[in-house]
């Protein structure tokens, strides 16, 4: 069983899900605005199914607050903006999965049924390796005490290898995973990026943290 907090403001539709959720063995919490939605966000919930339009504060900025707190409670996006642009937004704002209205609920069960059993990233405020540290609530990353001046997605990116060091990653990993993209662009988007986050992580006089694995992608190596 899993708590789910449904941010809904049509009541119609709210209760239709929270039945079908409550059909499957869920306890739902349902509530019907963006800013009340944003305080019970940050109590503890296993998913949360977040409509993107709703009266206040609009669903992307609830989920893009809890992120930039450190919140990494699984959020399904539901919306009538179906359009790419519209889901690709959805995921880069911090949702795990996006679902334009209309929808049949048991697709709706399903989909956050997967992203349950995905494997859970620790919910830790502060990131270690070695000399490499990001804290998750300021935003801010170091290395040997030296402040990385890094933007948003160079922090995204760091954040992602933090929370895998040692494994090879992937070009499709991080085009997924990262910018939200459910296929692959013509362009050298993930090598520019990290490009320039190796460069100011990675200074002339540092040992080399980054690496890049020929054919396969990119690794953060676990300092000796």
């Amino acid at each position: 069983m899993a708590n789910v907090l449904l941010i809904e403001d049509d009541g119609e539709t709210a209760e239709e899900i929270a039945l079908e959720l409550e059909r499957f063995g869920h306890a739902v919490i349902t509530v019907d605005s963006g800013r009340n939605g944003l305080e019970a966000a940050r109590q503890d919930f296993d998913v949360l199914i977040v409509d993107r339009l709703l009266p206040g504060l609009e669903g992307l900025d609830v989920i893009k607050t809890i992120r930039r707190e450190g919140i990494r409670t699984p959020a399904i996006v539901i919306s009538a903006l179906g359009r790419l642009d519209d889901r690709v937004r959805g995921l880069r704002a911090g949702g795990d999965d996006y679902l334009p209205k209309p929808f049949a609920l048991i697709e709706l069960v399903a989909r956050m049924e997967a992203v349950l059993r995905r494997p859970a990233e620790t919910r830790e405020t502060r990131l270690r390796l070695g000399p490499l540290e990001i804290d998750l609530l300021s935003r801010r990353a170091s290395r040997s005490g030296r402040l990385l001046d890094l933007n948003g997605r160079e922090l995204d990116l760091l954040e992602y290898f933090l929370r895998r060091p040692g494994d090879i990653v992937t070009r499709s990993m991080l085009l997924q995973d990262v910018w939200g993209y459910r296929f692959e662009p013509r362009s050298n988007v993930v090598d520019v990026h990290m490009s320039k986050l190796r460069r100011k992580v990675d200074l002339p006089d540092e040992t080399p943290l980054f690496r890049n694995v020929r054919g396969q992608g990119y690794r953060l190596d676990q300092p000796r």
